[in-house]
């Protein structure tokens, strides 16, 4: 199963199940603040600005909160395969459920979307952290093209991202709405097919763990099959369950269970992880975990103000015109996946020979420098705010902070990924791997309040939150840079 020196076929598996799921993921994405803040007439649910953006940050957190869970179960029950065949099953539902909000009947309309948005977070939670973990087991953790494994699958994630919102932007803003969400369920779709049909390659690879031995074919059994289903009716009962409880109980009792609920989360999470940081090894690998999962939050606390402020900044300030045919503003949300698309294998290539240079950067290394492009870009940013404040701005200034953004996303994300696998306990991995997930979710609500976190510090919406969020990032990368020879001697080896 593990190989030396190539590829597996694995990769290959799963490069395609997630380019199919992230086509699902990210052409809703692409259309969830339009949708919401688009009027009654135009099928919308005619939201302010203030409360799409809160939506879409409290709905895109929630994404990357659930697969600490999704880890758990994998890691201690189900196993990875049967985590992703269940995750695939609610999300699509839940997209599907998406496009029926758009054509239910009035009454009903916003009770039906916030079941869907419930569908794909919970689903979400299953699928994101394990079918990464299975890639992770595919190599040895100091193997010369682990991180370029990463970077290659990292390069179906956007594959898949750039098709959608050409696909589902169009149908949802020129055709209707649903168009655009059913395209989305019919992406989650393949992507469980394309599992289903290739999952022999993995090899055994996130079978369930306490029945292993008795899966001698090295695949799922009849009653796995029949667990999923089980698994995924329950969450859909959930999500339908906690949804009616939202509206029929007042807004501080929700406060105050949500905070137990994260304080219970917190106690669980570490007394599943005390047991393996008994060695000094192991306990300064974790801790190294936890200290670039503070980057990582400012880090996505930045660039998530793609698919919130970038993209009303695509809608209202951006000359969308081509002669007299005007772009749809989601479209410019593929910027960044086609960059990555482009630019994944000049990564990979360049890992590899600077690694056998023994030049590679080391990970902490490559996150300051992340930072660094991460604040050039809301610099340039900053500059066209201010010049739309007379006049629409050319779509280059848009494109131009994508691609900067691009370089910096392919110098931290999947070298995160790649950094869970060869950090935390094998035990524990999806567990570890859910506590990654959930510093993006922190970024990701950061990103939703960044408008008003700024204006908190003084400074107003448009060019001069952007300079704000590049003052930030230059200050994270220089700590950054500074802490870089106290991580390195932390984690013990591994690069």
């Amino acid at each position: 199963m593990i190989t030396q020196g190539k590829h597996p076929k694995g990769l290959y598996t799963l490069f395609f199940t997630e380019m199919w799921e992230r086509f699902s993921y990210y052409g809703m994405r692409a259309l969830l603040v339009l949708y919401l803040s688009a009027t009654f007439i135009e099928g919308g649910f005619a939201l302010s600005r203030e409360e799409a953006l809160i939506i879409y940050g409290t709905f895109t957190a929630l994404v990357y909160v659930t697969p600490i869970f999704g880890g758990i179960l994998a890691d201690k029950l189900l196993g990875q395969q049967k985590a992703i065949y269940i995750g695939a099953i609610i999300m699509a539902v839940g997209q599907f459920s998406m496009a029926y909000s758009v054509i239910a009947p009035p009454q009903s309309r916003l009770f039906v979307l916030e079941v869907a948005l419930a569908l794909i977070i919970i689903g979400n939670g299953f699928f994101k952290p394990n079918i990464s973990t299975i890639l992770g087991t595919l190599y040895h953790n100091n193997e010369a093209n682990k991180d370029g494994g990463f970077t290659l699958f990292y390069m179906g994630i956007n594959l898949g991202a750039f098709i959608a919102p050409l696909t589902a932007g169009l149908l949802g803003e020129v055709y209707g709405w649903q168009y655009g969400f059913m395209s989305a369920g019919m992406g989650m779709v393949v992507a469980l097919l394309w599992f289903h049909l290739r999952v022999f390659s993995l090899e055994g690879a996130g079978l369930p763990p306490l029945t292993r031995l008795q899966h001698k074919e090295q695949k799922l059994l009849k009653r796995d099959y029949l667990g999923i289903a089980i698994y995924a009716l329950i969450s859909i009962l959930v999500a339908l369950f906690a949804i009616y409880l939202l509206h029929s109980i007042s807004s501080s009792l929700i406060h105050d269970f949500l905070t137990l609920f994260a304080l219970v989360t917190l106690v669980g999470v570490g007394y599943l992880i005390y047991p393996y940081i008994h060695t000094t090894k192991s306990r300064q690998q974790i801790i190294v975990i936890f200290v670039l999962s503070l980057f990582n939050i400012i880090f996505w606390s930045g660039f998530e103000q793609a698919g919130g402020t970038f993209n009303l900044f695509a809608l209202e300030q951006t000359n969308r015109m081509v002669g007299s045919w005007e772009i749809p503003a989601s479209w410019f949300q593929s910027i960044n996946a086609i960059a990555i698309f482009a630019l994944a294998p000049v990564f990979d290539i360049l890992w590899r020979t600077l690694g056998r240079w023994d030049a590679n950067p080391s990970t902490p290394l490559k996150f300051a420098f992340a930072l660094v492009m991460l604040a050039v870009g809301f610099l340039l940013m900053s500059f066209a705010a201010t010049l739309s404040t007379t006049a629409l701005v050319s779509p280059f200034w848009l494109m131009g902070v994508y691609l900067l953004h691009t370089i910096a996303e392919l110098m931290i994300s999947p070298i995160g990924l790649s950094m869970i696998t060869k950090l935390a306990p094998p035990a524990i991995v999806s567990v570890m791997m859910g506590l990654w997930m959930a510093s993006i979710a922190m970024g990701n609500y950061l990103a939703a309040t960044m408008e008003r976190i700024a204006e908190y510090f003084g400074y107003a919406k448009g060019s001069e939150m952007f300079g704000f969020i590049a003052y930030e990032a230059f200050a994270f990368a220089f700590i950054a840079l500074l802490l870089t020879p106290w991580i390195k001697k932390m984690m013990h080896g591994i690069h």
